[in-house]
């Protein structure tokens, strides 16, 4: 493919892989990853929701007295704490692959999940990003193809990385004359 290539500044160094012998091959080629930014969007959002959880419960069981609030609540707040730990370990096991027919998305640690989408099955190529994104200069570019199943979202890319990956991708398909 003959696209120049995508700037990996400020991006994880190196994408991590299980350690079980059963793992999901990387293959070879250049594994792009996302923006460090996008652990601190994460952990920021997931302490947003944690503080409301817990405050919520705190109101409710000093209001009304509901000692069984904590229950859920609780519950609620151990899903999100090991959320938070495990979220840095996560964005690095985040990762894109530009080949010569197609784009690879691999995603997962426990559950894995490695996505080739053909350049000519692109229908959309999409942007988005909310406002911690903008403040952390990210963005997410979404791939949507004809199947439901193989459509692509590559979080916590930096802002000009998803314009540049996104113009690479659409001149790609113009060329192959599908898609887009």
């Amino acid at each position: 493919m003959a696209a120049e290539p995508i700037d990996d500044e400020g991006t994880f160094s190196q994408i991590r892989e299980p350690r079980s012998e059963n793992r999901l091959p990387l293959g070879d080629g250049t594994w792009h990853q996302l923006a460090r930014q996008y652990v601190w969007v994460q952990l920021i959002s997931s302490g947003i929701v944690f503080l409301l959880v817990l405050g919520a419960a705190l109101a409710i069981w000093l209001i009304v007295g509901a000692w069984w609030v904590w229950i859920p609540a609780g519950i609620v707040l151990v899903i999100l704490a090991i959320t938070l730990v495990i979220t840095p370990r996560q964005a690095r096991a985040y990762g894109y692959q530009l080949r010569d027919d197609d784009l690879v998305f691999r995603k997962g640690i426990l559950w894995q999940r490695v996505v080739a989408v053909p350049y000519g099955r692109m229908q959309l190529v999409d942007i988005t990003h909310g406002p911690l994104d903008r403040g952390f200069g990210i963005a997410q570019l979404k791939l949507v193809t004809a199947a439901a199943t193989t459509g692509v979202a590559i979080p916590g890319l930096r802002q000009a990385a998803a314009e540049q990956l996104r113009d690479t991708l659409i001149a790609v398909a113009e060329t192959r004359r599908t898609g887009l």
